[in-house]
């Protein structure tokens, strides 16, 4: 993170564009890092505290967009963004533009064109974090666009975490975000699924937890193991020495079985069964579970 002292003063005036609660958070972190900041909001009380801190309120966006050479957007989605900002396109040419909103790689696509159309300077984020951990070295944000912006601006950025850049495709951060979430509440469903189960038979959660946690982490998501397995993903190579798809599909189908036997939704594990059986159609049936990664970069099984 850059210490208050050596923020230079070319860099110090940062604009905001949505206090929702993540806006918010953003601009705690950047007022503690001793920018000069000027925040915008739809409901402009919002801003009180930050005011109170020391931000300036501006009661347009163009007031922003002239207050300082780059600004920071946070809101709801893109079609919002261009909504905000409509009124400002006059001052927006020269102007720096980071957008944190939630999208997919083709409305960040289109961002960019929206934004040569003004001639701004236009990054694409996302921010990996909830928003008490905004702010700290750890905070995972990413990045991608034109990597001289990025450059120029990287002491700004890290002023609300640590910034990620991913490449020049503009689309690459919300595609970044989406697979990191889909991995994410993959797990979180996997583990509350199986304490669903367990419920079934009146186990409390957290004495399931101690046991499956404890098992699941280093025995199952052993994260070392899986980057070493990456490269197979790559090369599309997968020995069935580390076990069949026909015997993983054996476990699925228990899987399923007792879900329905115990009374519990059995929709996910049904839905991971049907993934296998699709494999193994395909001919992976004699390769390790990995393989069903080939489905997964299909936009739709093979007849």
């Amino acid at each position: 993170m850059t210490p208050k002292h050596a923020i230079e003063q070319h860099d110090n005036q940062v604009g905001l564009v949505g206090l929702g609660p993540m806006g918010l958070a953003l601009a705690d972190a950047l007022l503690n890092q001793g920018h000069s900041l000027t925040v915008w909001n739809r409901t402009p009380g919002k801003a009180d505290g930050l005011v109170a801190q020391g931000a300036g309120r501006a009661q347009t966006v163009s007031e922003v967009v002239a207050a300082s050479p780059i600004t920071i957007v946070c809101l709801n989605d893109y079609e919002t963004m261009y909504r905000v900002f409509e009124p400002a396109t006059a001052e927006l040419d020269g102007h720096v533009l980071v957008n944190l909103s939630s999208g997919t790689p083709s409305e960040a696509r289109a961002a960019l064109t929206w934004s040569a159309e003004h001639g701004i300077d236009y990054l694409d984020g996302a921010i990996m974090v909830p928003p008490p951990m905004v702010g700290q070295p750890d905070a995972v944000f990413l990045y991608s666009g034109d990597q001289g912006v990025f450059d120029r601006h990287r002491a700004t950025l890290a002023s609300v975490g640590d910034p990620r850049y991913l490449g020049a495709d503009v689309g690459l951060a919300v595609l970044y975000n989406t697979a990191l979430l889909d991995m994410m509440y993959a797990t979180m469903n996997g583990w509350l699924h199986a304490t669903a189960l367990l419920d079934s038979a009146n186990v409390p959660a957290e004495k399931f937890a101690e046991l499956a946690l404890g098992w699941f982490m280093p025995s199952v998501v052993d994260y070392a193991s899986l980057a070493e397995l990456a490269p197979a993903l790559d090369a599309g190579d997968y020995p069935g020495a580390l076990g069949t798809l026909e015997m993983n599909l054996n476990a699925l189908e228990h899987i399923t079985r007792t879900s329905e036997e115990q009374g519990v939704h059995s929709g996910s594990p049904r839905l991971m069964k049907e993934i296998a059986e699709h494999a193994i159609a395909e001919g992976y049936g004699g390769r390790n579970y990995l393989a069903v990664y080939e489905l997964f970069k299909q936009a739709k099984p093979r007849s």
